[in-house]
C-alpha cells in the first residue's frame, strides 16, 4: 500500500499531479488540520521535489475546495465539514447512476469494449493488491460510464464534483478487502451496461457510490482524520 507514502514516484504521471495527490491524501487522512498553512518550501522538503510542482499541485488542490487560497498569505488547509461531505456524495452518487442509466443505451461498441478491457486490467490490480494502480482504473472505468451517457451536461457536472471528492474516494482502498468489493461491485454494473440493462444501471451505481462512501468513512476514522463522517450514513 502506498496511499500514504510521502516519496513521490516521477514514473507514474506528471509531478505536480503526484504532489497533488500526495498532499490531498495528507489533509484527508489528518496530517494537516484546518486552517493550518500549506508552506511551498516545506511541502518540496517533504516530498523531495522543487516548489514549482507543489505550487502546481496547491492550485490544484485549490480546485477541489480542499485548500484556499489566500492572496499575499498562501494556502491554508480548508474545513469539509461532515454535512458537506455527505451531501457531496449523495449528488455524485445520483450523478453517477444518472449517467450509468443512460450509457447503458447509449454507449458506442468502442466504448463498451474499452469498459470491459480496464474492468480486466483492474481485475490484475485488485489482485495483486495495488492500490494505486487500482485506484487508476477506478477512476479510468467511472470515467468511461460518464463519458457514454454521451450528454455533456452530465458529464461536466459528473465530473467537476468526481473532481472535487476524488481524495475521499480514494482512501477507500487503504482498505485491501475494500478493493475485492469495489471490483465485485463493478462487475455487476459492467454486466447491467453491456446488457443494456438501464434500470440495473441507475440502481447498482448508486449504491456503489453509498458503498464507497461508507468505506472511505470508515477508513477516515481509523486513521484519526479531521474529516469525519457517519459510516452508518444513507440519503434520506
Amino acid at each position: 500500500m502506498s496511499l500514504a507514502e510521502h516519496h513521490v514516484p516521477r514514473s507514474r504521471g506528471g509531478l505536480s499531479d503526484e504532489v497533488c495527490r500526495k498532499i490531498a491524501d495528507d489533509i484527508v487522512l489528518g496530517s494537516f488540520a484546518p486552517g493550518v498553512r500549506l508552506d511551498e518550501a516545506m511541502l518540496a522538503a517533504r516530498f523531495k521535489v522543487s516548489r514549482t510542482p507543489v505550487r502546481e499541485a496547491l492550485k490544484q488542490l485549490a480546485s477541489t475546495g480542499l485548500v484556499v487560497y489566500r492572496p499575499n498569505r498562501g494556502s491554508v488547509v480548508a474545513e469539509v465539514t461532515p454535512n458537506q461531505l455527505d451531501q457531496m456524495f449523495e449528488a455524485i452518487g445520483e450523478l453517477e447512476a444518472a449517467c450509468a442509466r443512460h450509457a447503458a443505451v447509449r454507449m458506442s461498441e468502442a466504448e463498451r469494449s474499452q469498459l470491459c478491457q480496464v474492468h480486466a486490467q483492474a481485475r490484475v490490480a485488485m489482485q495483486a493488491g495495488d492500490a494505486d494502480q487500482y485506484d487508476d482504473l477506478n477512476r479510468a472505468l467511472h470515467s468511461i460510464i460518464i463519458r457514454g451517457c454521451h450528454n455533456p451536461t452530465l458529464i461536466d457536472l459528473a465530473t467537476g464534483l468526481r473532481h472535487r471528492i476524488s481524495t475521499f474516494r480514494r482512501t477507500q482502498f487503504l482498505n485491501l478487502e475494500r478493493m475485492a468489493e469495489s471490483f465485485e461491485e463493478h462487475s455487476v454494473i459492467v454486466e447491467a451496461l453491456l446488457s443494456r440493462d438501464a434500470v440495473t444501471c441507475y440502481r447498482e451505481m448508486r449504491s456503489h457510490l453509498l458503498f464507497a462512501r461508507s468505506a472511505a468513512a470508515r477508513v477516515l476514522s481509523a486513521h484519526s482524520a479531521v474529516v469525519r463522517v457517519d459510516p452508518t450514513w444513507s440519503p434520506a
